[in-house]
Formats: structure tokens, sequence, C-alpha cells
């Protein structure tokens, strides 16, 4: 089984608790949604370009 990463941080972003997420997905693991987590935190920190 295969869940996007989108997926797991959207659940998150509206309020979903990982406990619950881990119930409904039982293949995931705890290190599963930090990594989500990271991968969010990473793509948030790239510098920004202004093309002029």
């Amino acid at each position: 089984m295969r869940i996007r990463v989108q997926d797991i941080l959207e659940m998150l972003a509206s309020g979903v608790t990982e406990k619950q997420i881990l119930a409904d997905f039982p293949d995931l693991e705890t290190e599963d949604i930090r990594a989500c987590l990271k991968y969010a935190a990473a793509q948030a920190s790239h510098a920004v370009l202004k093309v002029a």
C-alpha cells in the first residue's frame, strides 16, 4: 500500500491525529509520518527567486 506525502500532510492539517492516521493505515509507522513532516519542512525552506 502506498499513501502520498500530500495525503498525510492534508490529514494532519485538517486535524486528524497521528494516532488516527496510524489506526487507519496500519502499514504506516510513526517514522513515516515524521518523514512526511521533514519532507514538507525541507520543501518550505527552499529559497524563492524573483525573476525580473
